[in-house]
């Protein structure tokens, strides 16, 4: 573990930070081998969630978006070595001392590469157990974790599409509607209905309703 913060490394590590759009994101299968051999569950979540799903890359990502449960959180940031990571929390970011507790409310991890002032990983807390996943803005939407979460054909494991579809429904931007449509033909039974029932609790008037 990374030991605390020195007021003088904060202020030293504050001005090396990147700006927030620069981004040079690792690939999902460059972090998983990053991370080969952790005893540390995690999964990638966003876009990337369902090009792995899909089996190919069908647009470009801006970052990479995993998740992890709280109490894996420093081990896989300790891991990524080469990496300084920030909390991001109401649009501000500050240096992650690894042997500190974080509060409820973080939810967020960015990784710097301060050498090359990129960011490469957006690490995100997911607050359910190692039996249910939960989605985070309604923790009574609750699922299986063996259901939830999917291992694609080298290894690595998604969130799968209906869950990754359901964040992306409250803000549906330009690429979340170029991704569900891209998802929409290929969402088994079971996915549809898992998406509409959640859907129809949290978004009622959402316009993918229709189309499932």
């Amino acid at each position: 573990m990374t030991s605390a913060f020195s007021a003088k490394d904060t202020r030293k590590t504050l001005m090396k930070l990147p700006h927030e759009d620069a981004w040079d994101a690792w690939s999902p299968m460059q972090l998983a081998q990053k991370l080969s051999g952790v005893d540390a569950d995690w999964y990638i979540v966003g876009g990337w969630a369902l090009d792995l799903w899909l089996g190919k890359q069908r647009r470009q990502h801006d970052d990479l978006e995993f998740a992890t449960l709280p109490q894996y959180a420093p081990k896989l940031a300790s891991h990524l070595s080469e990496l300084i990571f920030f909390e991001v929390k109401a649009g501000q970011l500050s240096p992650w001392d690894l042997n500190q507790k974080f509060g409820k409310d973080v939810w967020q991890f960015w990784g710097a590469d301060l050498e090359v002032g990129r960011w490469r990983v957006d690490m995100m807390l997911e607050r359910g157990t190692r039996e249910f996943w939960k989605y985070k803005r309604s923790p009574s939407f609750e699922q299986l974790r063996d259901s939830a979460v999917r291992t694609n054909a080298d290894g690595i494991r998604y969130l799968a599409p209906a869950n990754v579809l359901l964040f992306k429904a409250k803000y549906c931007r330009a690429k979340d509607e170029d991704d569900f449509q891209a998802a929409l033909p290929n969402l088994t039974a079971s996915d549809r209905a898992t998406l509409r029932r959640w859907l129809s609790l949290c978004h009622v008037d959402h316009k993918w309703l229709q189309h499932l």
